[in-house]
């Protein structure tokens, strides 16, 4: 197994026993009615996926390792729909993956998945948000794989990944 396979996996049993992406208090809306999304802090609610694709990225590390993994059982898309809320922390997104986004391995999902959140809510294209978004990625799917949605905020800090996975994906603040 690769060492960051099990880091990933060492992360992830950390988070479960920390309680990362636990939210018995979600509000998230379920319809998926589509209209624009006009920016941070406006209501909105945008469905379909983009068809995100691209060739995998394979390691992030650059360190020699196995071929990439790719996923054919769990394809894209990834993303649902997104929608933008007010929450007491400030504009959030919420993005709702679907099932194949919830179950997907291979080893640019995340990357994927991220061109298609961008392709519903362009103005989501920060290096905060993005950070928050992968942690999500790893991380919180994997501790509450039924979380209805993703939330992710623009006004929450760049941290480094030690920061990113000790605040469980939302640092700054706390979870919304």
């Amino acid at each position: 197994m690769r060492a960051a396979a099990v880091l990933s996996l060492m992360v992830a049993l950390a988070f479960a026993l920390t309680g990362c992406g636990a939210d018995s208090t979600s509000s998230a809306p379920t319809s998926a009615s589509a209209s624009s999304v006009s920016g941070p802090g406006a209501e909105s609610s945008v469905s379909g996926a983009a068809s995100g694709s691209g060739a995998p990225s394979g390691a992030a590390s650059g360190a020699p390792s196995a071929a990439p993994v790719f996923d054919p059982a769990h394809p894209p898309p990834y993303v649902d729909h997104v929608t933008w809320v007010s929450t007491a922390v400030g504009p959030s997104l919420q993005i709702y993956p679907t099932p194949n986004g919830r179950a997907s391995i291979a080893d640019d999902g995340a990357q994927v998945a991220w061109r298609e959140v961008l392709a519903l809510a362009p103005d989501a294209d920060t290096p905060g948000m993005n950070a928050q978004f992968v942690c999500h990625w790893n991380f919180a799917r994997a501790v509450d794989p039924n979380k209805p949605s993703w939330n992710i905020e623009p006004q929450r800090p760049v941290v480094d990944d030690s920061t990113m996975i000790a605040t469980r994906c939302n640092p700054g603040a706390p979870e919304e």
